[in-house]
């Protein structure tokens, strides 16, 4: 997982707009500092699945998104490239 975590984290860097913040190394989710977090989130969530991505109360201009598997996770890449165009 700690690759995949490493893979994805790095293509997430590549979307314009879109900013990994460093994270523990523990842990399947990566904290991302976005524009308009609450309607990011609202537009991935419904293209994909509800709790795609969450917005933590606690840390403003951020969404939090879960490594899944690769399949999975280009999927997401996808669909934010597609939402932040």
């Amino acid at each position: 997982m700690d690759q995949e975590k490493e893979r994805f984290c790095s293509r997430l860097a590549s979307i314009p707009g879109i900013r990994p913040l460093p994270s523990p190394q523990t842990g399947d989710w990566i904290l991302l500092k976005v524009p308009a977090p609450a309607d990011l989130a609202r537009k991935v969530n419904r293209r994909l699945e509800p709790g795609t991505l969450s917005v933590p109360r606690t840390i403003s201009g951020t969404v939090r998104v879960h490594v899944s598997d690769p399949k999975r996770n280009e999927a997401l890449l996808k669909t934010l490239r597609d939402v932040v165009a």
